[in-house]
């Protein structure tokens, strides 16, 4: 099982919003997830992020690989996309 961190959409037409999930990468984008690990809302200036950063560190060392979208908001947030 190929396990990814990606987004999922949510909200309104035209207001997205956005959960980071950890997810097989077969289920489909707005589908089934394993583990909800934060959110993004791209809407609010500047753009909102909340982390489980404990859960993600554990994803990644367990060979889940982030979507480059992903990856971006992680480097934000000054995590690493690599396990420790």
């Amino acid at each position: 099982m190929a396990v990814k961190i990606r987004l999922t959409r949510k909200g309104a037409k035209k207001k997205p919003f956005y959960r980071i999930v950890a997810a097989d990468a077969e289920f489909p984008r707005d589908g089934r997830f394993l583990e909800n690990l934060g959110t993004y809302d791209p809407m609010v200036d500047p753009a909102a992020i909340t982390l489980k950063e404990d859960r993600i560190n554990y994803w990644l060392s367990q060979g889940a690989k982030p979507t480059t979208t992903v990856q971006s908001i992680l480097k934000k947030q000054n995590l690493s996309s690599t396990p420790a």
